[in-house]
């Protein structure tokens, strides 16, 4: 999936810890979903977006200070059309481009992508039931439907070899029981999973992604259940099933739900890595410590001295008494850099799923048809136990 180059530099990273090996770029607030797990739209809406001119300059300091990775998010990327100039911005300078979509692009839109380097997808799905992932995308109607093409699509368009696919699936009482047919149905297809519990932000301490859904809140009668579903997943990633998460993840993702202490800081003084190892850029250019926590001081990350800034730990120095403070969080990303970084059991892990990811049977390109079939079978198989209609979702 990376390049020699690539795959040198984030070594380095994970080595001296001391250079982003991933950042997060909210590339705009705009999207075409309004998703019950997600607050980001309302968050980042209060700023505009960068210029094309002004992203390359990013890129140059991206690059400059050893970037490895960069997410390409929302809002919804694809609601740039620059996006490909975007994604070549950074592919022409050695910088790995990830996107993180809603799945509603059009198959031209992804075409463009990933002629522009984009190799490396991942598109939101929560569950196989249709009226489910409608609701939870905001009563939405056909939204599964238009993702799944657009999954087959990606099948079409993203080359076999050197790519990757995943489905990012946002976990909450509502699809507690449907995260396991997202699985079996992936391995089908060929896709790997990355599991995320959903943020909830309480009305006095407002947090920049997490929704104020409190509805969202798992009830602690669901704990035993939640226990057992992330210790079935635990025990499919054994049997080969692709879930791209550590197993120190996936307990903590047990933790934040039960609000116990989390496991993934605690190698680092109980704060995360940021901005070390990582860091966020909102749509305007600045930079962020994370999704959730803005810096109090703007830092606009294509300054022309923003690597002399990150050098002399700048940066650093008004982003720990905000990590400091925080309470932490299990968006996925953070969280997993964080754990392979510093925990040896989580390395292999990673570099198992790296190795297999190699060996995960793609039989690309798949029409719509096979993949609405594909799901079908795999819910007459494994019928959740739950299956509530949207309106009893509530």
């Amino acid at each position: 999936m990376f390049s020699l180059i690539e795959s040198a530099k984030i070594a380095k990273a994970m080595l001296l810890k001391d250079r982003p090996l991933y950042v997060q770029f909210y590339i705009t607030a705009r999207c075409n979903l309004a998703c019950q797990q997600c607050n980001i739209i309302y968050a980042n809406s209060d700023v505009r977006e960068a210029t094309l001119d002004e992203i390359k300059k990013i890129a140059d300091n991206l690059a400059e200070i050893g970037t490895c990775v960069v997410l390409l998010t929302g809002g919804e990327p694809f609601a740039r059309a620059d996006l490909p100039e975007i994604i070549r911005a950074f592919t022409e300078r050695h910088i790995h481009v990830r996107m993180q979509t809603n799945g509603l692009a059009s198959e031209e839109a992804l075409s463009a992508a990933v002629a522009a380097g984009g190799h490396d997808i991942s598109i939101s799905l929560d569950t196989l039931v249709g009226s489910k992932q409608d609701y939870l995308n905001g009563e939405v109607n056909n939204s599964w439907a238009k993702a799944i093409r657009t999954i087959a699509a990606v099948t079409r368009i993203l080359p076999k070899k050197d790519s990757f696919a995943a489905l990012g699936c946002v976990l909450s009482h509502r699809n507690l029981y449907d995260v396991a047919n997202v699985l079996r149905f992936a391995k089908k297809i060929g896709w790997y999973v990355s599991l995320v519990p959903a943020h909830i932000a309480q009305p006095h301490d407002p947090r920049g992604f997490r929704s104020y859904d409190q509805s969202l809140i798992f009830p602690p009668e669901k704990y035993p259940a939640l226990e057992r579903e992330i210790e079935n997943l635990k025990r499919m990633k054994d049997e080969g099933f692709p879930l791209y998460d550590s197993t120190i993840y996936l307990d903590d993702i047990v933790n934040f739900i039960e609000h116990k202490p989390l496991k993934w800081r605690s190698k680092n003084a109980g704060v995360c890595d940021s901005p070390s190892l990582y860091f966020t850029i909102i749509p305007n250019g600045d930079m962020a410590v994370c999704c959730d926590h803005r810096l109090t001081k703007r830092i606009s990350t294509f300054a022309p001295d923003f690597p002399r800034q990150y050098a002399r730990r700048e940066p650093h120095q008004h982003v720990l008494p905000i990590t400091k403070a925080c309470d932490g969080c299990l968006y996925g990303s953070y969280p997993e850099i964080s754990t392979t970084a510093r925990f040896f059991s989580a390395m292999l892990d990673h570099a198992k799923i790296l190795l297999a990811s190699t060996r995960l049977e793609k039989k690309w390109p798949l029409s719509a048809e096979e993949i609405f079939a594909i799901a079908d079978d795999v819910l007459a198989q494994h019928p959740p136990v739950d299956q509530p209609a949207a309106a009893a979702l509530v």
